[in-house]
């Protein structure tokens, strides 16, 4: 069964369905690499999919501890390498809305690690650096 159909729409664009949903995203090559840069690259999409893999994970440890993550916030920044051309690094900044115990925030931390998408993302080929935020 597919989940996801992905469409070459022409001018290095795709846009991909989500079949349960009926959601789509639009993908464009960035501007560095012969594209428009007016949509999400997908490089882009894996980067972004780290921070909300992480935030999601982070989300259901949250609520088994009656831990009010609303409002918390991720900020990614993807750096590229060359030969090949690749993700090399993924840093996730996350910033808490609301303070955090300390021991909640070593299992939110540990949670975060834990997500698919990080664990996916092999550490030889991508850096993933995520540092936590918490208000002071």
């Amino acid at each position: 069964m597919h989940q996801i159909i992905v469409e070459y729409e022409g001018e290095l664009r795709t846009k991909a369905k989500h079949l349960q949903s009926g959601n789509e995203i639009i993908t464009d090559a960035p501007v560095d690499n012969h594209g428009k840069g007016e949509a999400f690259s997908p490089t882009d999409l894996v980067a972004t999919a780290l921070a909300s893999c992480v935030l999601t994970i982070m989300g259901i440890v949250a609520e088994r501890r009656d831990i009010d993550l609303k409002g918390t916030t991720s900020e990614v920044t993807k750096v590229m390498g060359e030969n090949p051309r690749r993700i090399a690094e993924i840093h996730v900044d996350i910033h808490f809305k609301f303070d955090i115990s300390n021991q909640d925030r070593k299992v939110l931390e540990k949670a975060a690690h834990s997500c698919p998408v990080h664990q996916s993302l092999h550490g030889e080929f991508v850096k993933k650096k995520i540092m936590f935020n918490y208000p002071s």
